[in-house]
């Protein structure tokens, strides 16, 4: 019989037909960034204090500035000079008459109480969700709501998607999630009330992950084996081309609503690929939908330019699996469970360092559009860098020293003076470089790290820990940073380095082929044994024929 990967020796395996595909695919990864990140921009928190309607009546009618009528409703909160974020006068200007020489009066000693009335805002020309729905002081953590209702979403809905991805196929639950994304996120668009938002909000992450993820599964699936690894990379680098576009987008669209329309009509766009994208060869084969698979491929082979031989007609799925997976496989063995336990640390570490540094650009006062797009430019050397270590170094130490320089980039950015600002900023672009290394090589680390018959089940329990990351991280940002501004790097460092040091524990895999059994994980050695063994069987089979064993292993 036949394996999808030898009919894609004769169909091409990165050809013209896949080169297109995969062009369409990253797309996918663009809008996803501002959907991600994009509280930056949508939940920007700008200066603000209380609001007096009297005070406020008497600079329209005296023509004082913001901050000429502050010093008559806020007092000052430190020697400083700081106004007030939270707290206001207690004064009855119905009884002390406020005429509009009244700034000079001396309020030092006047009691104080907290807003009543609301709150001013600075704008600086933008609207925000937070400006919208008052969402500071008292009520500053729904904002972290916000952005954890989100990653709620991306938890339920990357196990659901992938579920329905092996039930009913990849193109179908991509289309699906692409259809609830551009209702979700238009419903974002136009939410009345903050409950509503955060209810749209979560649906908007159910799908857009889920769609993501089967993106991933069915590029992957169509390329030769050689070619996995790079289209992998390359996929989620174009995430670092949405994070470029964003602050692009949010410098001229600057009301969060319609930057979320935005962002969103993409993904209505991305329907239009029911035409453009075919089923997954592999998965049709899975489900014993044999001529519907030949015909996909030969759609290939004649865009690729290749012909197919008859062997086509014995094409067959050689990689079904007689064990019935189970989430007790990951944990019952030694390997297994130190494999478990230290990639779903490094799946949370990489999330909520990733998350803050990101967030963090829009609490520290700057110009948050250079800061973010200064910080953006630095993601794309990260998947050069692991294309270029990989193979030659492998994966372990790469892995293990993203991780130690992202927690030693925010150990060093949280000590250096705000003066230094430039140095500080290079620093913490270090940071962002070393955790988003890390963060895509955890995707395919984990893969090459689990039997086949598990693989899946195994990605999908560790990647878990990324999106409670992501519920975690808005709220260990914006709590900790109102107790001191750095103490969220001082976290970030800490986690980053406890899991570079335990990914040098995990086993070297480049070069590895792929375990198939938990025996496999437990008795590495017997890995090379049987691929030795394979070898010399193919090499009777085939004696004319120069059978490599340099192939990289699948990862997905």
């Amino acid at each position: 019989m036949t394996n999808f990967d030898d009919i894609l020796e004769e169909a091409g395996k990165f050809g013209r037909c896949q080169k297109r595909i995969f062009a369409l695919l990253c797309m996918v990864s663009m809008p996803w960034a501002g959907v991600y990140v994009g509280i930056v921009f949508q939940g920007f928190t700008p200066d603000h204090w209380c609001r007096d309607p009297a005070v406020v009546e008497r600079r329209q009618a005296c023509g004082w500035s913001l901050a000429e009528s502050r010093g008559l409703t806020v007092p000052l909160v430190n020697s400083s000079g700081v106004p007030s974020s939270c707290e206001q006068y207690e004064v009855d200007w119905n009884a002390t008459a406020l005429t509009c020489d009244t700034q000079e009066l001396d309020l030092s000693k006047t009691p104080t109480s907290a807003c009543k009335s609301g709150w001013e805002y600075d704008y600086k020309g933008r609207q925000s969700f937070v400006t919208e729905f008052d969402l500071v002081c008292s009520d500053g953590w729904l904002v972290d709501m916000y952005q954890a209702t989100l990653n709620v979403g991306f938890l339920i809905g990357s196990i659901a998607t992938g579920y329905l991805a092996d039930r009913f196929g990849r193109k179908i639950s991509f289309l699906m999630s692409n259809l609830l994304n551009g209702i979700a996120g238009i419903l974002v668009a136009v939410a009345p009330n903050y409950v509503t938002l955060l209810v749209f909000r979560t649906l908007y992450g159910f799908g857009v992950k889920g769609g993501w993820m089967v993106g991933y599964v069915l590029i992957t699936e169509i390329v030769g084996v050689e070619y996995r690894r790079t289209v992998g990379v390359i996929y989620q680098m174009f995430f670092s081309v949405g994070i470029l576009l964003l602050p692009l987008l949010a410098y001229f669209i600057t009301d969060w609503r319609w930057l979320q329309v935005v962002i969103t009509v993409p993904y209505i766009l991305f329907l239009s690929y029911y035409w453009f994208v075919p089923e997954s060869p592999r998965w049709l084969l899975s489900q014993n939908k044999k001529s519907k698979a030949i015909e996909i491929t030969k759609t290939m082979a004649k865009e690729n330019k290749m012909s197919l031989s008859e062997n086509i007609e014995n094409l067959s799925d050689d990689n079904s699996e007689s064990c019935v997976a189970s989430f007790m496989d990951l944990i019952r063995t030694p390997n297994m469970r130190k494999h478990t336990l230290i990639l779903s640390l490094n799946w949370f570490t990489s999330a909520v360092v990733y998350q803050g540094l990101i967030m963090r650009l829009g609490i520290l006062g700057g110009n948050v559009y250079i800061d973010f797009l200064i910080s953006g430019l630095v993601e794309f050397p990260a998947a050069f860098l692991i294309l270029f270590t990989i193979e030659r170094i492998g994966r372990r130490i790469p892995f293990a020293s993203a991780n130690i320089v992202a927690g030693a980039a925010c150990f060093v950015t949280a000590l250096i003076p705000d003066n230094m600002f430039w140095f500080k900023t290079v620093v913490a672009c270090i940071g962002r470089l070393g955790i988003t290394m890390a963060f895509e090589m955890v995707v395919f680390v984990n893969t090459e790290l689990y039997p086949t018959f598990v693989r899946n089940l195994g990605v999908s329990v560790c990647s878990t820990l990324c999106d409670v990351g992501g519920i975690v991280a808005p709220f260990l940002l914006y709590r900790l940073a109102v107790i001191w501004l750095e103490l969220p790097l001082i976290i970030f460092g800490c986690l980053a380095f406890v899991a570079g040091g335990l990914v040098l524990l995990l086993p070297e895999t480049r070069g590895v082929p792929l375990p198939e059994t938990i025996d496999d994980i437990e008795f590495p050695e017997r890995v090379m044994e049987k691929a030795a063994l394979k070898k010399q069987q193919l090499a009777s089979l085939l004696p004319n024929n120069d059978v490599s064993t340099n192939k990289e292993p699948a990862t997905v």
